[in-house]
């Protein structure tokens, strides 16, 4: 029986499949068309002193935007920095709680489509915890004096942006106990340096009497593994010559002023002597008795 041969007619059906087939290609290569351009961000580094925090990040964006996301644990994303050219995002009114461990991501968005249905790329920063991780800032020192044998030296309270009850507390109100600081002291006249150690603000330490001292402080945590000091401080020197000249001014300026009394009531003393002998006895002005 011989084949019949005629126009073929299409299925309906297989058209539509077709055409559904093609579409869902062409919306694949217009989505990875749009997200060429998106780079996910690398180098995630936490910068944090006293707990002023800072999220940062590359790479500078040509043609994407980014958005900062921190949770507390295991709570829920909060977003911070909403499409930003920066490469930096302040994180630190979200991280008052020092003792908590933080997560942080860095979400990439084409420049022009922010609000696209389609998953942008992300980056994970490492764990925070404030209170093992933010680094020590440089100490100041703030007062000192030298007294004979003793140097007095005290060290200037550290403010945090951290807050109770409405006011930002100090350095050693975060950490309490666990933060020490070490003085390291030397003769002005001598390189060799020695150390002292105290968990709180104040030193008091013997030294040798008319040597004049320098020193500079440096705070440490010592149950840190890491970021245990600070920077140390700028160094002061106590400076006993002006010390000593004043104390001779006044000294002087002492005997001086006894010296010049003195003077007063000798000559006083003197003209009065001189006066009662300058003037004439009764016997001398009388009259002679003649027999």
């Amino acid at each position: 029986m011989a084949t019949p041969t005629g126009p073929r007619v299409s299925c309906p059906k297989a058209d539509v499949a077709r055409a559904l087939l093609l579409g869902w290609v062409l919306v694949q290569v217009a989505g990875a068309t749009g997200t060429t351009d998106v780079i996910a961000a690398y180098n995630l580094t936490w910068k944090s002193t006293n707990f002023k925090t800072i999220l940062e990040w590359e790479p500078k964006p040509i043609s994407h935007v980014y958005t900062v996301q921190i949770s507390a644990g295991l709570g829920n994303w909060k977003n911070k920095c909403f499409y930003t050219t920066d490469t930096e995002c302040d994180v630190t009114d979200e991280t008052v709680n020092v003792k908590e461990t933080y997560a942080a991501r860095v979400l990439s968005f084409p420049a022009d489509a922010v609000h696209a249905a389609q998953e942008p790329r992300f980056t994970n920063a490492p764990p925070f915890t404030p209170y093992l991780d933010t680094n020590l800032g440089q100490p100041t020192i703030g007062s000192f004096e030298q007294v004979g044998t003793k140097l007095n030296v005290t060290v200037r309270a550290a403010r945090t942006l951290v807050r109770a009850n409405g006011t930002f507390l100090s350095l050693r109100d975060v950490f309490g106990k666990d933060l020490n600081y070490t003085l390291y002291y030397w003769r002005a006249s001598s390189t060799g340096k020695k150390k002292a150690t105290t968990n709180t603000n104040e030193f008091l330490i013997d030294v040798d009497k008319g040597e004049n001292y320098c020193f500079s402080v440096q705070a440490v945590i010592p149950s840190r593994r890491v970021n245990q000091k600070s920077p140390e401080s700028p160094i002061e020197c106590t400076s006993q010559e002006k010390a000593v000249s004043r104390e001779m001014f006044f000294i002087v300026g002492a005997v001086v002023f006894v010296v010049i009394i003195f003077i007063i009531v000798l000559s006083v003393c003197l003209y009065k002597c001189r006066k009662e002998r300058a003037r004439p006895s009764g016997k001398e002005n009388s009259p002679l008795n003649v027999a």
